[in-house]
């Protein structure tokens, strides 16, 4: 056992006095020591229910012979951090969820580990974390939330962003939005639809680190109890054959989990994650993968923000194995890739059974034929931008439009609810990309303002910014390279017309290549917005977004 190195022998007596100071008895120390990575605070709606969650993982550790501790992973509500300086911290965290998880779980020797996330940033940096590690661990969420009810219809956090949108242009009153507010966000979990916190937790099944039903099985649901039982029990089989992080989580079962994400329609947060997972096994992922990919794998779910389904519809429809099961009889998935079941992914989907058509759409009748994003290029991002197009409208697919240019989030919302941006704009947001954020904050507001302003189906946005799993409509995020570093984002002015090719994978900046290069000649970088603490930090080490936003020690 690993954990010998804190237990066994003279040397170790000191280190068995804390333990003795602990309650630790010597059964206990006997036994393979298991790190219950809880991601549970009392600020996200996500997280409030992983005490329960990790209480039953301990049950199962401790039914499989294990010895269960529990220690912490910061979380951050991206709904709660939207729209203010607080979304700079959101996707920074997740660098700081796999520098503490691996501290932690090296500086005390664990045998194997149980990771509890649930929201946005905590599964990929605990996915990270496990990859550093690399001994057995186990995945298992805090679950998904319900959907809420407006009427007779079922809403989520998406449709509440909205109806602020809304109440800007003068189309709801401030006691319909009231209605929404105390409606959409019913219970515990992770928002309802397939935002980023979801669509990661179910990319967990898809790579092969969390049980059946880890990305579905709503937080409320007794299920969700059982399978953290089954957890715990599962992280003790792993130690005892030895199967590993490294082992699952291969070239394969990456390329097998962005399969599964054209085929859900997942977030676009999720071209931020999977090559920042990539990094840590070794893997350089190129987000040009997701174009190939797309074109042969159908997109099989339109949930919210794409359609009416929510979390709970695709959990009784069969699940991720479902929609995996799906792809398998289409030859889209390597079925050799090793799971946390100690089964390949073959095995463990083999039999799934799609019980909704209307929710998971079989191979002969997609809801398009490609997949969920696509990753456009062109001379405004020649390294490449991502776009969720399952939730573009058709009006919207290629388009061409006159810029709209802001330097910041905040002039771009005031731009929208006073009413300055009209049908055929381009908005471009820029600056607030990794470097120049920094820290690449999510753009809902903007989204939302112009979906609830009746734009959405005239007006693109642009940024090198990022966009919540909830955002719906033309927009065009992770513009590399950004802005901050002179990237012809950065170029762009004030009347300019934009052309926006989705089906083509394209996005032109209409401006010959003799003003483009004057323009640079002309440009010259920005003051930093932050010049101290951690997102000062952050900045003189984080990559593009095109690479995954990974932080890298700057050369000298």
């Amino acid at each position: 056992m690993q954990s010998d190195n804190v237990k066994k022998g003279m040397q170790q007596a000191p280190h068995r006095s804390l333990f003795h100071a602990l309650g630790v008895t010597m059964e206990e120390m006997d036994k393979p020591l298991v790190g219950i990575v809880s991601s549970y605070n009392e600020i996200v709606p996500g997280h409030m229910n992983i005490d329960k969650i990790v209480n039953a993982v301990k049950l199962g550790v401790a039914e499989a012979g294990g010895f269960p501790v529990v220690f912490p992973a910061i979380a951050v509500c991206d709904g709660i951090a939207m729209g203010h300086i607080g979304m700079k911290y959101s996707l920074v965290t997740r660098d700081l969820i796999a520098d503490s998880t691996e501290a932690m779980a090296i500086a005390h020797q664990f045998d194997a580990l149980v990771m509890v996330p649930n929201c946005d940033k905590n599964v990929p940096g605990l996915l990270m974390a496990a990859a550093r590690v690399n001994i057995p661990t186990v995945f298992v969420s805090g679950g998904p939330m319900l959907a809420g009810h407006v009427g007779n219809r079922k809403r989520s956090l998406s449709s509440m962003f909205e109806a602020v949108g809304a109440n800007a242009a003068g189309k709801m009153t401030d006691e319909e939005v009231r209605v929404y507010e105390e409606n959409v966000c019913p219970t515990c979990g992770s928002c309802s639809g397939m935002y980023t916190a979801n669509s990661m937790n179910c990319l967990t099944e898809a790579i092969g680190m969390g049980l059946r039903g880890n990305g579905t099985i709503p937080a409320v649901y007794s299920d969700r109890l059982i399978l953290a039982k089954h957890a715990g029990m599962a992280v003790m089989d792993m130690y005892r054959k030895n199967i590993r992080p490294r082992d699952i989580m291969t070239k394969e079962s990456i390329i097998n989990a962005l399969t599964v994400d054209m085929a859900l329609g997942c977030s676009t947060n999720t071209m931020l994650h999977l090559p920042a997972i990539a990094h840590e096994i070794g893997f350089d992922f190129d987000i040009s993968y997701a174009n190939p990919i797309s074109e042969k794998t159908p997109n099989l779910t339109h949930l919210a923000p794409a359609g009416d389904a929510y979390m709970e519809d695709l959990n009784e429809a069969g699940g991720i194995y479902a929609v995996m099961n799906e792809l398998k009889e289409a030859g889209l998935l390597n079925l050799d890739c090793m799971t946390v079941y100690g089964k390949t992914i073959g095995q463990c989907i083999d039999g799934a059974i799609n019980k909704n058509p209307q929710v998971i759409r079989p191979l002969d009748n997609p809801f398009s034929k490609d997949g969920g994003l696509a990753v456009l290029k062109g001379n405004l991002a020649p390294d490449g931008c991502v776009v969720k197009r399952s939730a573009v409208s058709p009006e919207m697919m290629v388009n061409k439009g006159r810029a709209r240019v802001f330097d910041s989030e905040e002039d771009a919302i005031y731009a929208i609810k006073d009413g300055e941006i009209v049908a055929g704009d381009v908005v471009v947001i820029r600056y607030e990309g990794p470097k120049g954020g920094p820290g690449m904050r999510e753009m809902l507001n903007p989204t939302s303002a112009i979906m609830g302003m009746g734009l959405g189906n005239s007006v693109a946005l642009i940024t090198d910014g990022r966009f919540s799993g909830a955002s719906r409509g033309a927009s065009i995020g992770h513009v590399s390279p950004e802005a901050a570093v002179g990237g012809p984002i950065a170029l762009v002015e004030e009347g300019d017309m934009i052309s926006i090719d989705i089906p083509n994978m394209k996005l032109e900046l209409d401006i010959s290549n003799e003003e483009m290069e004057k323009r640079r000649k002309a440009w010259s970088p920005r003051e930093p917005k932050v010049t101290n603490g951690y997102l000062a930090r952050y900045a003189s080490m984080v990559t593009s977004g095109a690479r995954g936003a990974v932080l890298e020690v700057p050369k000298s």
